[in-house]
């Protein structure tokens, strides 16, 4: 066996998997519970009143800068990407970006105006040197035991979603409840935790993800005669960096003007008829596609083709998310002021228990996880360990206070961040349901996952559409059933279960080694664009719901996610050419 096997991570195994994949799923779950837990509040922070301790703003402007910082995050990951493969490697890279983004947690818990736009930006960094660097530790990890990357991924997966409820959950109850600087605090505390218990525990990789090695001569050589085939021009580079260039500004500048009234703002003019803001983000498009329209045709015709496939998917992809992230944007406003949360009687006794089982189980579950794993590592990484098992002992705590606080009230009031709970809480349940589908004679092909995917996200709008069908045009609040808002959720969730998780595969199978970074880098984009979009499509939701009602702006997101996934249909027979054989 070479010093560099990966059979060497297999000789500690915790549930048939390597320990270092365990020491990963906390710090991702970390991680995660920082990231989602302070974005269930944000919107909510700025829109609440001064009296309940927001800042009091139109929902205009909470949307507008709540999708500049997720559309950041996903463009943030491009840059920390390349630092980790050129500079500093994946392992520092993950330190450097949990270390950030305790300071950006940090923060934000003191609440002013400079410390939370510096913790917001502090995330966007720390979160682009860490999201994309944990599964290159994975994939190197598992380098030689191919068969087993699939499973190693779903227990990632789990814990990503771990982080996710556990985050929304607690973050979520304490900001509402308590003050919102405990709910950002929180966040940033177990992020601590995370880059804690990681940094004490990273022998456990040997020399995965250390400082890159300078490129030999012969390697160099070989990538230099791989890039021949379609080089950059100078050209097609200025147009990328153009793009690059107006694309970012718009998406700083979009919430500046808004939030400053027009005092700053970069694009203040109008031309051919549309305002500067309008024109440049559009100039930025139209550069991209030019891009792709001169560049895709000198590839040789099966690489075009199947080129051609990405960018359809990635399209479909940009709707996807604008749609999907109204969760803690226009959905969770829609919890909070137009929502029936306040229980009484047998409902609020239903409610305590469930919430308690939604809480204990998946926590037990972790925690015995944990069990395994100190078994395993405790003797060599006692200190990693003691600090895994120290935050544990404050979420079970937390919880246990949480749920002894509620059951002691006479009526349970739902906080509004707890629906977004639904989305992990269903994805945990029905996961393995969806990877068995997809290893049986009945996978859907990418078309139909794509075309399932959206008209499950379209029906979840129709839900909600439904649900607000009795709010009056321009009404500030309503009190509709729960049950409508538990429906987007469960829909949603099934969507996102067809594409979400797929989506990187097919890129992965549809372009040649040489161009996966690049490729990456343009769904990377494509997810940024739906991020700022689903900012954009709230902003609206406000002016569409003062003339045409509430329900009007959810059936306009049903339309439009239902036609692209009959669309997606439609184009079967198209796209499944373009892929010359990939399934």
């Amino acid at each position: 066996m070479t010093e560099n096997s990966t059979d060497q991570f297999f000789k500690s195994t915790v549930l048939g998997h390597p320990s270092g994949l365990f020491v990963l799923f906390f710090t991702e779950m970390w991680e995660r519970f920082s990231y989602y837990g302070m974005r269930a509040l944000l919107v909510m922070f700025f829109t609440a009143s001064l009296l309940d301790g927001g800042w009091g703003w139109p929902r205009e402007h909470a949307f507008a800068i709540f999708g500049t910082y997720t559309s950041l995050v996903y463009l943030s990951t491009l840059l920390g990407g390349y630092f980790a493969d050129k500079i500093i490697g994946f392992r520092w890279a993950v330190v450097v970006g949990a270390l950030l983004m305790t300071l950006g947690h940090a923060s934000m818990a003191l609440e002013s105006s400079f410390f939370i736009y510096t913790g917001l930006t502090l995330l966007v960094f720390g979160s682009g040197f860490f999201k994309p660097n944990m599964t290159s530790i994975i994939s190197e990890m598992y380098k030689d035991r191919s068969i087993k990357k699939d499973g190693a991924y779903t227990i990632f997966y789990m814990g990503v979603n771990a982080g996710a409820f556990l985050g929304i959950l607690l973050c979520g109850y304490l900001g509402e409840v308590v003050g919102w600087s405990w709910g950002f605090g929180l966040a940033g505390i177990f992020m601590l935790f995370g880059l804690l218990q990681f940094w004490f525990a990273q022998d456990i990789f040997g020399n995965i993800g250390l400082k890159p090695k300078s490129e030999s001569k012969e390697e160099a050589n070989t990538k230099a005669l791989t890039e021949k085939l379609n080089p950059f021009t100078n050209l097609q580079l200025g147009m990328i960096f153009l793009a690059a260039a107006l694309g970012l500004a718009w998406i700083l500048n979009d919430p500046v003007s808004k939030i400053s009234g027009g005092e700053y703002n970069l694009f203040d003019f109008t031309a051919f008829g549309l305002s500067g803001s309008n024109l440049v983000i559009l100039t930025a498009l139209i550069l991209f596609i030019l891009l792709l329209i001169i560049r895709i045709p000198k590839y040789e015709t099966i690489v075009r083709d199947r080129m051609l496939a990405v960018v359809f998917f990635a399209f479909v992809t940009i709707f996807f998310w604008a749609i999907f992230e109204q969760a803690p944007g226009s959905l969770t406003i829609f919890a909070r002021d137009y929502t029936q949360r306040v229980l009484e009687g047998n409902s609020a006794l239903t409610f305590k228990i469930v919430n308690s089982l939604m809480t204990i189980v998946p926590l037990g579950i972790i925690s015995w996880v944990l069990w395994l794993l100190f078994k395993r590592t405790f003797s060599k990484y006692a200190l990693s360990n003691i600090i895994l098992a120290f935050s544990f002992v404050i979420i079970w705590a937390i919880a246990i206070w949480m749920l002894y606080t509620e059951f002691n009230k006479e009526i349970a009031e739902v906080p509004a961040s707890w629906f977004g709970v639904l989305n992990s809480l269903f994805i945990i349940t029905f996961a393995p349901l969806f990877s068995k589908w997809w290893e049986s004679r009945y996978n859907p092909n990418a078309n139909m996952k794509y075309a399932l995917g959206m008209v499950l996200l379209g029906l979840g709008m129709a839900c909600v559409a439904i649900g607000a069908s009795s709010i009056p045009v321009g009404a500030k609040a309503a009190s509709v059933s729960m049950i409508w808002l538990i429906l987007v959720y469960f829909f949603h969730t099934m969507g996102e279960l067809c594409i979400s998780p797929v989506a990187l595969s097919y890129v992965s199978k549809l372009v040649p080694g040489r161009m996966i970074a690049m490729m990456f880098g343009i769904w990377y984009l494509a997810v940024a664009i739906g991020m700022k979009l689903a900012g954009v499509f709230g902003e609206a939701s406000e002016s569409i719901a003062q003339e045409n009602g509430l329900s009007y702006f959810f059936w306009l997101l049903t339309a439009v996610a239902v036609g692209l996934g009959i669309l997606s249909a439609i184009l079967y027979p198209v796209i499944k050419k373009l892929m010359h054989g990939v399934r």
